[in-house]
């Protein structure tokens, strides 16, 4: 969610303050992952405006840009994911992450981020389709050995 991982650390170390201040409001026999992941997203959302920084794209118009072909099949530059991903309008990315990335099912998804279920799926499958597009995937592309390397890795298992 934080976009670099001093702004990550930072995020939560103030996520772990607050909810040792407010460990008193926690309540026994519920989920406390989900707990502090609210915990989490809610700072999040405070520093995000906070900062007052947050630019939307709504047509694409500098996501287009950052679409970079592969120099082979299966290669992917991870700087283009995470760029790619931090054009993702913030409740997409923050459904992707969350369901994805951490682990979540849908349901807790839904619990932490205050919504439906069905908002939650609705934008997983956005922002999987949105990131294919950012990325520039073709249909059933997958990042997996690209042609050469596969047919040398089945000649040595066989």
């Amino acid at each position: 969610l934080a976009g670099n991982s001093e702004r990550a650390d930072d995020l939560v170390q103030e996520t772990l303050m607050k909810a040792w201040a407010k460990f008193d409001t926690f309540q026994e026999g519920t989920n406390l992952r989900a707990w502090l992941f609210t915990i989490l997203r809610n700072e999040f959302y405070s520093q995000v405006r906070k900062r007052g920084r947050e630019v939307e794209d709504a047509e694409g118009t500098y996501a287009a840009r950052l679409a970079s072909q592969p120099a082979q099949n299966g290669h992917m530059d991870m700087s283009d994911f995470r760029e790619a991903l931090g054009q993702l309008p913030a409740d997409q990315r923050e459904a992707l992450v969350l369901v994805g990335a951490s682990g979540f099912s849908y349901e807790e998804a839904a619990d932490i981020c205050e919504c439906a279920v069905g908002t939650i799926k609705s934008r997983v499958s956005r922002a999987r389709t949105r990131l294919g597009e950012l990325l520039a995937l073709e249909l059933g592309e997958t990042y997996g050995a690209d042609p050469m390397s596969a047919s040398v890795i089945t000649r040595t298992i066989a």
